[in-house]
């Protein structure tokens, strides 16, 4: 107790700083986005944003844990594209929650281990509730042709009696939790998850219905992604195969002018080119060009991460200009004589091409494609046989493949002041290969389309690779909340009723996993009220009869409220009295592996800002170790 009381009488400046930068990002939140500006009073420069991570991009913090939430958030967009504002609402929840811990005099390990544990209970609801999409497939296609008004509830593989009763032995059933705290939050595989998945029945779902329970208020940009993974299936059919987004074999492609409906899917890999290299697509069209890749910047000066200059070596003298221009074109002569050679028509790089190079190679009709995804350069190399290199240098005739041909797409001059074309580059397989294009005639939104496009597709992505969902729009987190609020019942009866035991640490679990509970929600109440259909008290009350409900109700329709598609005017007894030709309302789904990791994610930025405040306040040493969990 000594031990926590100097704790308390400090500042836990980390947490207060993680909980006040989560505070920003609250209105993001929820299926009705709001377009938002962000100004620079300094230059004057301003973005147009709304999501989490856009504003987090923007605000560019500089403070220590202003820059770890920077990362954090990077990375989930990075390998999930959806759930930041998620992760970082229930960081600075759970971080106030973590400050509400210290000041009532508990110590970090026992917060840590707490929390922990109720992370492992919210882990253990997401496995038992989890839906498989072939089942939801079935009760999709059954509403669709039920008379309106008729409603039907999802079958869930897991039993009532079971998810009900909360003990120390069913709480234990994935093991507990190993914390791995890293300031680079990589990904880890989710053993929870993997026990959710088994094999798929006979028959293949329905990827429209499926991604219609995904789109979360982005509809147009979901119908991009069923478009996309249409395309990939015919161009990779397969009888009886489970379809797979390939999302390595997708780029975007975006076009400012444009009016937003004329964006569109289209096979092959769609870039944008000058008017100079536009002439020399117009030259290669319609022929089978011989195609060189190289992964990195084509100019004499790149050297790749490996290489190490020798130490201590330095050019002296007057001409080191001259010299330097003279090793310049003494690359270029090589390059382009190397080009002609192999008989080469078309370089994609994954890097920028000097405009010396660009240069020259328009005057042999070769085309030079830069910044090429590397994904995609993967599948070029897939699907003609061509070896990537580093280097031009490297090129031989074993690197060079055939079968890529390019075609102009749309000239783009009439939309733009700048002159365009956008050309397509496919190969003679069928690589599955396929661009979106987005448009728009509002410049700053086009980011904000992308964002949108890019996190529908990867939540079908996820969807089909986990071949598993949950229930969307709160009913998830309602049912964590439920078995937190058990678990919380659970040690207080043990505190109480065991005489030998003292009760200690029962007692600080249960207020802990209490406020973790608060946590979640606060969040749905958030959401709530950012649809414009509740007030906060409203919200707040909505979920307190819900959970009420929870306890006293068995049944599978009690168990998955849909709280952020109902409002007052959407009572359960309006619904009943539906119009004949009033569809019901589109159950929303959450992804079960983007969930989990958003979750433990959120819950490691926690732990990681609150050891670190307690070593900047404690020190290490002998004497306080115990009370901190080492990295």
């Amino acid at each position: 107790m000594l031990q926590s009381a100097i704790i308390n009488s400090q500042q836990h400046v980390g947490l207060q700083k993680l909980s006040a930068l989560a505070g920003m990002v609250h209105s993001s939140l929820g299926p009705d986005k709001k377009y938002k500006f962000i100004q620079d009073d300094t230059s004057g420069d301003s973005a147009l944003v709304c999501s989490c991570f856009r504003i987090i991009e923007n605000l560019e913090p500089t403070c220590a844990v202003g820059q770890l939430v920077y990362e954090t958030v990077q990375a989930q967009q990075r390998v999930y594209h959806t759930g930041s504002g998620c992760l970082l609402f229930l960081a600075g929840a759970w971080s106030c929650a973590a400050l509400d811990c210290l000041q009532r005099g508990i110590s970090v390990t026992h917060i840590i281990s707490a929390m922990s544990e109720g992370m492992d209970i919210c882990s253990d609801v997401c496995r038992k509730s989890s839906i498989s999409i072939q089942d939801l497939a079935v009760m999709l296609s059954e509403r669709c042709s039920a008379a309106p008004g008729v409603c039907i509830t999802p079958r869930v593989s897991c039993n009532l009696q079971e998810t009900t009763k909360v003990n120390h032995k069913t709480l234990n059933i994935g093991g507990q939790r190993k914390v791995k705290l890293s300031r680079h939050f990589c990904e880890t595989k989710s053993e929870i998850v993997s026990q959710a998945l088994q094999p798929h029945p006979p028959g293949l779902p329905d990827i429209a219905h499926i991604a219609e329970t995904l789109s979360h208020g982005c509809d147009k940009a979901m119908k991009l992604a069923v478009e996309a993974i249409q395309l990939q299936s015919d161009d990779n059919q397969q009888d009886g195969c489970y379809p797979v987004f390939d999302i390595n074999k997708m780029v975007t492609c975006v076009l400012p002018g444009l009016p937003e409906q004329h964006a569109c899917v289209v096979q092959g890999c769609i870039v944008l080119l000058s008017n100079e290299q536009a002439s020399v697509a117009h030259h290669l069209k319609e022929q089978h060009l011989r195609v060189a890749l190289i992964s990195g910047d084509l100019s004499h000066t790149y050297r790749h991460l490996g290489f190490k200059m020798s130490a201590g070596v330095q050019s002296v003298g007057d001409q080191l200009n001259l010299a330097r221009l003279s090793k310049e074109d003494e690359w270029l002569d090589k390059v382009v004589k190397l080009l002609l050679s192999l008989e080469v028509s078309l370089i994609l790089t994954t890097g920028h091409a000097c405009e010396s190079l660009i240069q020259h190679c328009c005057k042999h009709h070769i085309l030079v494609v830069e910044k090429v995804n590397s994904s995609i350069l993967r599948t070029f190399a897939n699907s003609t046989g061509v070896v990537p290199v580093t280097y031009a240098t490297q090129l031989s005739k074993h690197c060079v493949g055939t079968g890529v041909q390019v075609a102009i797409w749309r000239d783009l001059s009439s939309f733009e002041r700048k002159s365009l074309t956008a050309v397509r580059i496919s190969t003679d397989r069928n690589a599955g290969l396929v661009t979106v294009i987005l448009t728009s005639c509002i410049h700053g939104k086009l980011q904000a389309l992308e964002d949108q496009f890019w996190a529908c597709a990867y939540r079908l992505h996820h969807a089909l690779k986990d071949r598993a969902l949950l229930p969307g729009a709160g009913g998830t987190e309602m049912l964590c909340i439920h078995r937190l609020h058990k678990q919380v019942e659970y040690h207080r009866e043990k505190d109480t009723g065991s005489v030998q035991h003292s009760g200690t640490a029962d007692l600080y679990r249960s207020v802990v996993l209490r406020l973790m509970a608060n946590g979640l929600i606060d969040y749905i109440t958030t959401v709530m009220v950012n649809t414009g259909a509740f007030s906060k008290v409203k919200a707040w009350t909505v979920v307190s009869q819900r959970l009420q409900n929870l306890n006293g109700h068995q049944d599978i329709a009690a168990r998955f409220p849909q709280l952020v598609l109902e409002s007052d005017k959407e009572a359960p007894a309006a619904a009943s009295a539906m119009k004949p030709d009033q569809k019901p309302a589109v159950k929303i789904y959450d992804n079960l592996s983007v969930k989990l990791e958003t979750w433990r994610k959120a819950l490691d930025l926690v732990f990681l800002v609150l050891q670190t405040d307690a070593e900047v306040i404690t020190g290490v040493g002998q004497k306080n170790e115990e009370n901190l969990m080492l990295l």
